[in-house]
């Protein structure tokens, strides 16, 4: 008999309703029951659609899902009759939060919108992750990760100079929403010890796109000029970038004087830091292309690994670019717990979320059925 792992979170006693599916609210609910809240999925009676986005799939369902549903619990309800609406009301009574991404109108058709739920549970906090909002040009309209990237203008900056608009190739939009869908959730349990009250919290993709726009959108505001693509590159500083080596591909993340200095001294060529282009952040930024081909002139003869260590070692920003099997079985990620294994053959990304007194714990694998 397998001993049950102590739930010692912070939100333990925090109990959670997920009626979400695909990626930006099974983030949310994830975040919270790695910290120890009760979380229950309910999903239809299919199913969570991402359970079929495979290969790859872990007995019989797809490891997309698996990603982002562990510590739940799991139910199906049906939520187009009347009693498996019935069975949800009954299961709000004890909870404190409702997860839900429904499409603007569909919980209220079903006599299941917050105006109705507030009434019957006043200190309820009703979480709600859409595409675009409610209202608006283009409220109520569903709303996806790639959509939204290229609605937001993210895909306009992103790619190589001169290139077309390209992806983020990860769903970064549906990861912070889900993000900042917990931390609305954290805010409204916060206030409620005060006023006794639940609220209503929104996170929509589309807003969430729109915020990841820094520093481009303040580079707008600042000057007009309609920010590019600058591929691996820093619109603002350098050098910013991806250099190649004699063996593995180096990024610099060089932000001040200070640090170009060592990297020039690390290089062989302190000089190079007294140029008078060079003399200055903004001058390093103008003058880029004719830096770029300087560093990589000097970086071109030399190991990416050992020049990775010696430029850490004066305090230079860098790393070696890692593919996702490399990275995931580096040294670090073991030191900071940051994969997870689990009875039954269950590996996932742990929480990055350290806390000293209350950490995550990992206690339940994603639902394999309910």
């Amino acid at each position: 008999m397998t001993t049950p792992i102590p739930n010692t979170g912070a939100l333990a006693g925090v109990t959670v309703i997920d009626l979400s599916r695909v990626l930006g609210g099974p983030y949310c609910g994830q975040i919270l029951a790695d910290h120890g809240a009760d979380v229950l999925k309910i999903e239809p009676p299919q199913g969570d659609e991402t359970r079929t986005w495979g290969p790859p799939f872990e007995n019989g369902v797809a490891s997309y899902y698996m990603g982002i549903n562990r510590n739940k619990r799991g139910m199906r309800l049906d939520l187009t009759e009347a009693t498996d609406r019935d069975h949800l009301l009954t299961l709000l009574t004890g909870a404190d939060v409702l997860l839900e991404n429904f499409k603007t109108g569909t919980l209220e058709k079903w006599g299941l919108g917050y105006d109705t739920l507030k009434e019957k549970f006043p200190r309820l906090v009703h979480c709600r992750i859409s595409g675009y909002g409610a209202d608006g040009p283009l409220g109520g309209l569903p709303g996806y990760d790639a959509a939204i990237q290229a609605m937001s203008g993210i895909m306009s900056v992103n790619g190589e100079v001169g290139g077309e608009p390209l992806r983020v190739g990860l769903p970064v939009v549906d990861m912070v929403t889900g993000l900042n869908a917990a931390l609305g959730v954290l805010m409204a349990l916060q206030e409620r010890q005060r006023s006794g009250l639940g609220q209503f919290v929104e996170a929509a993709l589309y807003d969430c796109g729109l915020s990841l726009l820094h520093p481009h959108a303040a580079n707008w505001f600042g000057d007009g000029r309609v920010p590019n693509r600058t591929g691996n590159a820093h619109p603002n500083i350098y050098p910013y970038d991806a250099f190649p080596t004699q063996t593995v591909p180096v990024f610099l993340a060089v932000g001040n004087d200070r640090q170009f200095e060592q990297l020039c001294h690390v290089l062989g060529d302190a000089d190079l830091a007294k140029q008078p282009a060079f003399a200055s952040a903004a001058g390093l930024s103008v003058h880029r292309a004719d830096l770029r081909q300087q560093l990589i002139a000097l970086m071109s003869t030399r190991d990416g690994e050992t020049l990775v260590e010696q430029l850490g070692d004066k305090g230079v920003p860098c790393a070696p670019i890692l593919d996702v099997p490399q990275a995931l079985n580096h040294p670090h990620t073991a030191h900071r717990g940051m994969t997870v294994s689990m009875p039954g053959g269950y590996k996932g990304l742990a929480s990055p979320i350290k806390l000293s007194r209350t950490p995550a714990s990992y206690r339940l694998s994603p639902p394999a059925d309910c």
